[in-house]
C-alpha cells in the first residue's frame, strides 16, 4: 500500500506550492533539529508531531486544520511550559515556547504574511542556539539553517519559473558570503562588552563540571569518565616530563571518616608563605575552561601570580590559587612555575599541627598499622618509603570500579578490598601518615595531559583529574608524593585509558584505549578537531575587550575614544560594503536603450487608457493601437510606425534595420506626447 502510494506520488509533477511548502518546513527542521538537545523530554516529540502533520497535510493535499482546533493545543503547549518551568519568561521557557510556536506556525499559514513570520521567527531561533553553545560546530550549524532560511525565502519570491533548488542554494550562499566582510569588521570593531555574550546572570554557575572544594570516594572517579576539555596549555619551551605535570588545584585538610575539606580555618594569609625556587622557571599560556569556581590550575609550584583583567587572582597560604570570582567563562592566563622547590621549609609546629587531625574512633587497623611503621622506622621517610612500598609489591589493584566501603573505610581498603581509585590511595596515604604523627594533606587537580600534534597545545581533560598528597619533611617543607603512582606508575608516565579500560553499556563491551587499539587511531581525528575547536575558542571566544584594544592598537590607534571608535567602525564598514557592492554594480545588466524607449512608449500609451499586456508583443500591441479610439490619427500613426520600427530593430535581421533606427525611435515618441 505504501510502495502504491510513493509510486503515484513519484508519478505526479509536485506543485509550485508543495516543493516551496516541503523546502520551509526541511529548513525549520534544520533549524529546530540542534534545540532537540536542550529542550524539555516532551517538547522535542510534540514539535516532531506537528512538522510530520503538516508535512502529511502538504503531501496529500489536504486543508490546513482550522483555528478552533489549533488553539487549544497551542493553549496546552504553553500550559506544558509554564508547568514545566514555572514561568513563561528566561531562557528555558522562552526557547521551548518558540520552537512550539514555530510548529504550529506552520500549520496556521493562510497569507504571504504568515510565510514571513516563521521565516523570521525561525532567524530568531538560529540565534538562540548560541544561549547553549558557542562552538565551532554550533557555528557551522548556524550558517547552514541561515543558508537553507534564505533559500526558502527566495524560493516564495519568484514569479514565473523557478530556478533549480542547486541554483537557489547557491545564491543564499552567496548572500551569506557576501555578508561576511561587514560581519568581519563589526565583529573586530564593534566595542565589546566585559564578560559572556551570550551567557545569562541566572544560568551561570549552572551545568559546569569539574573538580569540588571536597574529595570523597567516587568523586573523581566520576570525572574520570569525562572527555570534556578542563584546560589547555601552551609552553613557551620544552614540555616537561609527563611525571612532572602536576596541575595544583584544591589543598583538602579536614577528614571525617568519609569526606575530605578544606580546612574549617582557611588560611587567606600568605605573607608568611615560604617557597624555595631553585632551577629555571616553565612558562606556559594556560586557556582554562568555565568551571563555575573559583580555582586557578598552575603547575606544581607557581612561582608568579597570573594576571586577569577585572578578576584579580590570589594565593592562600596553602598555595592555592583562587580568582576573585567564579570562572563562569573562558579565561586565558600566563603562569611560571618552578619544578624543584621547597615549599614552607619552616613550617610553625602550631601551623603544622593542624595536618594532623584523624577522627577518633574510626580506622582502629589502619592505626595499629601505622603505630607499626613508626616503631620500625628512623626517620619519618622510612614511613612514607614502607607505604609505598606495601602499595607497590602487596595485591592493590587501580579501578575505577572499587568495590563498596563501610563505615571503616581505610581499613576496609586497605585491608580487605585493596581496589581503588586515586582519591583512595591518596586518603589511605594521608590518614596513615597522619596515624604516624607526619602532618599530611591531600591535593587535587589534574595530572598530565596529551599533546595535540595539530597545534601542539597540551590538553588536560577531565579524565585527567587526580588526587594526591604533601607530606611535610625537613628540612624540605612541604614534599608532594603520589601513591597512585607506586600502584600504577602508567596513570602518570601516559594515561588514564592504559591503565583502565573503559566500559560502555554496564560492562557490556570493554574498551582499551591503550597505544594499539582501533581507538587510539581514531585520536588523530579528534585532535584535528580539537585543534580547530582550540582555534575558534582562541581567535573568536576569546575575543575580550582588551585584545580588540591591542587590535586596534596594532592599526596604529594608541588611544581611542567611543567617537574615535564609532568613526573607525563606520568607516571601515564602509569601505568593505563598497568593496562588495562595487562588482556587483559593475556587473548590473544594462538596459537596451531600444527598450528602455519601447517602455517610456507603454507608460505613455497607458496613461491613454491602452495598456499592453505582458503576453503581447510589438506587432499585436500595434493592430490595437491602431484599432483604438483614444489617440489622434497622428499620434496612432506614430505609436504604430514606433511599433513596427522597435519590432524590426529587436527581432528582424540585422540587415533590415535602417541607419539612424534609435534617433528615428526618439522621434516617433516625440510625436506620441
Amino acid at each position: 500500500m505504501i510502495g502504491a502510494w510513493t509510486r503515484r506520488l513519484g508519478a505526479r509533477p509536485m506543485s509550485r506550492d508543495k516543493s516551496d511548502t516541503l523546502l520551509l518546513l526541511l529548513s525549520c527542521t534544520l533549524v529546530l533539529l540542534p534545540h532537540a538537545a536542550h529542550l524539555p523530554v516532551w517538547v522535542t516529540p510534540v514539535v516532531a508531531v506537528l512538522l510530520a502533520w503538516r508535512g502529511w497535510v502538504t503531501f496529500s493535499g489536504r486543508r490546513l486544520p482550522p483555528r478552533w482546533l489549533l488553539l487549544p493545543i497551542a493553549g496546552a503547549a504553553m500550559a506544558g511550559v509554564l508547568a514545566t518551568h514555572k514561568t513563561l519568561l528566561g531562557r528555558e521557557a522562552g526557547v521551548s515556547m518558540l520552537c512550539l510556536l514555530l510548529a504550529l506556525k506552520l500549520l496556521e499559514m493562510h497569507a504571504r504574511r504568515d510565510l514571513f513570520v516563521a521565516l523570521f521567527l525561525s532567524f530568531f531561533l538560529v540565534l538562540t542556539n548560541f544561549f547553549y553553545s558557542q562552538s565551532m560546530g554550533t557555528a557551522v550549524l548556524t550558517v547552514a539553517a541561515l543558508v537553507a532560511i534564505l533559500t526558502t525565502q527566495l524560493s516564495f519570491q519568484y514569479n514565473g519559473a523557478v530556478p533549480p533548488l542547486l541554483q537557489r542554494l547557491k545564491l543564499g550562499a552567496l548572500i551569506v558570503l557576501l555578508a561576511a566582510p561587514l560581519t568581519l569588521v563589526l565583529f573586530l570593531l564593534f566595542p565589546r562588552i566585559q564578560g559572556p555574550l551570550w551567557g545569562l546572570p541566572s544560568d551561570a554557575h549552572g551545568g559546569r563540571t569539574g573538580l569540588s572544594d571536597t574529595m570523597a570516594p567516587g568523586n573523581i572517579s566520576k570525572l574520570a569518565l569525562s572527555e570534556d576539555i578542563a584546560f589547555r596549555a601552551k609552553f613557551d619551551g620544552a614540555l616537561p616530563a609527563k611525571s612532572a605535570l602536576y596541575w595544583r588545584g584544591v589543598v583538602l585538610g579536614s577528614y571525617d571518616g568519609r569526606t575530605w575539606t578544606p580546612l574549617q580555618q582557611r588560611r587567606r594569609d600568605h605573607a608568611g608563605l615560604e617557597i624555595n625556587l631553585r632551577g629555571n622557571p616553565v612558562r606556559y599560556t594556560v586557556t582554562l575552561e568555565p568551571h563555575g569556581r573559583r580555582w586557578l590550575y598552575l603547575l606544581d609550584v607557581p612561582g608568579a601570580m597570573p594576571k586577569l583583567e577585572n578578576n584579580a587572582p590570589g594565593i592562600t597560604a596553602d598555595l592555592e590559587m583562587l580568582s576573585a570570582t567564579p570562572v563562569i567563562e573562558r579565561i586565558r592566563y600566563e603562569g611560571v612555575s618552578y619544578l624543584d622547590y621547597a615549599l614552607q621549609p619552616h613550617e610553625r609546629e602550631a601551623v603544622l599541627g593542624q595536618w594532623l587531625h584523624i577522627p577518633q574512633g574510626l580506622n582502629p587497623r589502619t592505626i595499629a598499622l601505622a603505630s607499626e611503621l613508626s616503631q620500625r622506622a628512623q626517620r619519618p621517610v622510612d614511613i612514607v618509603n614502607a607505604v609505598l612500598r606495601m602499595f607497590r609489591e602487596q595485591e592493590f589493584r587501580y579501578t575505577l570500579e572499587p568495590p563498596t566501603l563501610g563505615e571503616n573505610e581505610i581499613d576496609d581498603f586497605l585491608f580487605r578490598t585493596r581496589a581503588g581509585f586515586c582519591e583512595h590511595y591518596s586518603s589511605a596515604f594521608v590518614v596513615l601518615m597522619r596515624a604516624a604523627s607526619i602532618p599530611a594533606r591531600v591535593v587535587t587537580g589534574y595530572q598530565g595531559g596529551e599533546v595535540n600534534a595539530a597545534d601542539g597545545y597540551l590538553e588536560v581533560r577531565q579524565s585527567d583529574a587526580h588526587a594526591w598528597a604533601e607530606v611535610w619533611l625537613a628540612p624540605n617543607g612541604w614534599v608532594r608524593v603520589d601513591p597512585t603512582a607506586a600502584v600504577a606508575p602508567d596513570r602518570v608516565e601516559k594515561n588514564l585509558g592504559s591503565v583502565v579500560p573503559r566500559r560502555l553499556l554496564g560492562g557490556l563491551f570493554t574498551i582499551d584505549a591503550g597505544d594499539q587499539s582501533w581507538l587510539a587511531r581514531l585520536r588523530g581525528w579528534r585532535q584535528q578537531w580539537d585543534a580547530l575547536n582550540n582555534a575558534w575558542n582562541q581567535w573568536v571566544l576569546s575575543y575580550t575587550p582588551e585584545r580588540q584594544r591591542d587590535f586596534i592598537k596594532s592599526l596604529g590607534f594608541e588611544h581611542v575614544d567611543w567617537p574615535q571608535m564609532t568613526a573607525l567602525l563606520l568607516g571601515a564598514g564602509s569601505l568593505v560594503s563598497l568593496a562588495v557592492l562595487w562588482p556587483l554594480l559593475r556587473n548590473t545588466q544594462r538596459i537596451d536603450p531600444a527598450a528602455r524607449l519601447y517602455r517610456q512608449l507603454c507608460r505613455r500609451l497607458e496613461r491613454c487608457g491602452i495598456t499592453r499586456a505582458a503576453h503581447e508583443g510589438p506587432r499585436a500591441f500595434a493592430e490595437r493601437v491602431m484599432a483604438s479610439a483614444n489617440l489622434p490619427s497622428a499620434q496612432k500613426q506614430a505609436a504604430a510606425s514606433f511599433l513596427r520600427l522597435y519590432e524590426t530593430l529587436r527581432y528582424g535581421p540585422s540587415a533590415q534595420v535602417p541607419q539612424g533606427a534609435l534617433s528615428q525611435l526618439k522621434t516617433y515618441l516625440h510625436a506620441c506626447r
